[in-house]
């Protein structure tokens, strides 16, 4: 859900800062303000796993490190045709905006063009007032911003890889979750579909198989114990 509630009129990074205790600072010639915001990552959990009763589950960092990982090991055929550090950038930055948006699920009934308006919103900020003044580098505020839209845009290659990559990430948690907990997360499978790219298909096959063959056993087993 959310940092503000769905049904509020108008939703604002800066109505979000101003609720926070401690709010970063603005045009820092640091990074380290920047750094601070990141830190809701890593403390804002996936919403979507919580409805089914996992509380403790992935945080957003825990998702795009991941991501990251996986675009390391892009087939060798698309690794070919790709930019791949600039696939992992990609990864890291793609969730950004959700240090403040929070994670917005279709259960929220925020539209689509309202989480794009909230996100870039967060986007702009964290690009010009929290890295504006900062001195360049590999990872600049426009340079972010950048990657950002790229990733929204889903044009090139690189964005639809790791577009792919984010739903075989949570293909993954779904069958790790069910592993875990003893719970049927079919609800989530239909991002399968939704795979662009044959060679991330691939991939989501195998996991799909994986999860077949371990309820089939489950469900053998239970025979079994009758």
């Amino acid at each position: 859900m959310g940092s503000e509630a769905p049904s509020d009129p108008v939703w604002t990074t800066k109505s979000v800062l101003a609720s926070l205790p401690h709010p970063p600072e603005e045009n820092s010639p640091s990074p380290v303000p920047f750094f601070h915001l990141l830190e809701r990552l890593k403390t804002t959990k996936r919403e979507g796993w919580r409805r089914f009763g996992i509380d403790k589950g992935e945080s957003i960092s825990d998702h795009m490190y991941r991501m990251s990982i996986m675009t390391m090991l892009a087939p060798p055929s698309l690794a070919s045709r790709l930019n791949l550090p600039h696939c992992m950038k990609m990864a890291l930055v793609h969730d950004m905006a959700e240090s403040l948006v929070g994670d917005i699920t279709p259960k929220d009934k925020v539209t689509k063009p309202e989480k794009a308006r909230r996100e870039a919103d967060v986007m702009e900020y964290i690009s010009k007032n929290l890295l504006g003044g900062v001195p360049g580098g590999m990872l600049t505020g426009e340079g972010i911003l950048q990657v950002f839209n790229e990733y929204e845009e889903n044009q090139t290659l690189e964005a639809q890889f790791v577009h792919d990559v984010d739903k075989m990430e949570l293909l993954l948690q779904m069958v790790e979750y069910e592993r875990a907990n003893d719970i049927d997360l079919t609800e989530f499978c239909h991002v399968a579909s939704r795979i662009q790219l044959p060679e991330t298909q691939e991939w989501a096959a195998t996991v799909l198989k994986e999860r077949e063959m371990f309820w089939k056993n489950k469900t053998d087993a239970n025979g079994t114990n009758a």
